[in-house]
């Protein structure tokens, strides 16, 4: 039958190399027309052929579940297991990128944890775009480094759950793997190694000058700063100096009425007469009451007797 596995094939995993695709997803691939027509009799030396023709990625799209093309080439190679070194020379393929993802997938299905960071690790390096059919048959770019990053780390590509990978650094410490070394830190390297040399060279042309005394909190650093020579000091001007508060003469008025009121204070008419009063109200036995009280107190008859008094005297 076209759809059976080759009788010489291994088992994968510890099974059948088609039952890694799931059957739902199998049989609609046994039923596209793509399958029974352009998949029909291939061979290993075949398979390239077809993989040149792909021009674009993907699992199953639509509501009917059709599979993609590049889908059914990697069922087929799991059917006729093509031998490790045509799969080795399709991950080195630089000219057809679809071939070469096409062998970076069969090898992250059927090889062993050690082999798929040897071979697919160094694809990071590639930063071609690619071309990715989604679920609902639109098309999205995606670049060939973010593919082989998928294969390595996620659960299901294309629509096929990959087998599970043992971790790089179990294999590591096992002795298995040699550190992985990225071009990108080489890179970084170059660029920290270039700029300290440049910070050598650029010291002993600096000269340290001393700061000037900082009086609030906050300097704007991004200031044009003057420098402190004797052109750029302002003179005062003479305008300045005219505002300043000058002392007013007294004018004569004003000088008169303060001696008239220094002549005031002093003069001893007004003394004697303050002390006289003094006296006469410390006698009267009335003396601390009011002026008013005192005027609504007095009889009738002795105010008329005060008043002859004074007449007589």
């Amino acid at each position: 039958m076209a759809n059976r596995t080759v009788k010489d094939a291994n088992s994968i995993h510890g099974t059948n190399p088609q039952y890694l695709v799931e059957k739902i997803i199998r049989t609609r691939i046994y039923e596209s027309k793509y399958w029974k027509e352009e998949c029909f009799g291939l061979t290993a030396e075949l398979v390239v052929d077809k993989a040149m023709e792909l021009k674009y990625i993907g699992g199953v799209y639509g509501g009917n579940i059709k599979p993609a093309p590049f889908l059914c080439l990697t069922l087929k190679m799991l059917q006729i297991q093509p031998e490790k070194d045509i799969i080795v020379e399709f991950i080195k393929n630089e000219d057809f990128k679809y071939v070469r993802l096409l062998g970076a997938t069969y090898m992250r299905l059927t090889g062993t944890s050690v082999d798929c960071y040897k071979y697919l690790e160094p694809l990071y390096n590639d930063y071609r775009k690619v071309k990715m059919q989604k679920r609902d048959g639109e098309f999205d770019i995606m670049h060939v480094d973010e593919f082989i990053d998928e294969l390595l780390h996620a659960e299901r590509v294309c629509d096929v759950i990959l087998p599970r990978l043992q971790k790089r650094q179990v294999l590591e410490e096992a002795e298995l793997l040699d550190t992985r070394i990225s071009a990108l830190e080489e890179d970084l390297d170059e660029v920290e190694s270039s700029e300290e040399e440049d910070e050598e060279e650029e010291k002993p042309e600096r000269v340290m000058t001393p700061e000037p005394h900082r009086r609030g909190g906050y300097r704007d650093h991004d200031r044009v700063r003057r420098s402190p020579s004797p052109r750029y000091r302002r003179s005062r001007s003479p305008r300045r100096r005219s505002r300043s508060p000058k002392r007013r003469s007294p004018s004569p008025r004003r000088e008169r009425d303060r001696e008239r009121e220094r002549h005031r204070s002093k003069s001893p008419r007004r003394h004697r007469s303050r002390s006289r009063d003094r006296r006469h109200r410390s006698k009267s036995p009335g003396h601390h009451r009011s002026h008013r009280h005192r005027s609504h107190s007095k009889s009738p008859e002795r105010s008329k007797r005060s008043h002859k008094k004074s007449r007589r005297d």
